[in-house]
């Protein structure tokens, strides 16, 4: 199995310290209603829920996460979002 087969999403629960390093209160906010959709990662994107509720559909299967998981997203990745309650997260991309 290639790196390219096996993209992953991970999901952790970050201390204070490892958010204060990373500098994650710099970074982008988005935020999204309850929806469905598409979508392909043509780079790598970590971010860090602030609020939400999510199901993700990946080819090897759901991934569930939501507030104060920080979560990474592999580059090539192609997925379904299932947002079940409203997300704001801070994002960073590469």
């Amino acid at each position: 199995m290639t790196e390219k087969t096996a993209l992953k999403i991970t999901v952790e629960k970050p201390t204070e310290t490892k958010l204060k390093e990373l500098g994650i209160k710099k970074w982008p906010i988005w935020m999204k209603e309850v929806s469905v959709f598409d979508w392909s990662y043509d780079e790598k994107e970590v971010c860090y829920f602030l609020e939400g509720e999510v199901t993700v559909t990946t080819p090897q299967g759901d991934v569930s996460f939501g507030q104060g998981d920080l979560v990474t997203f592999p580059e090539g990745l192609q997925c379904v979002w299932h947002i079940k309650k409203a997300v704001k997260k801070h994002y960073q991309f590469g």
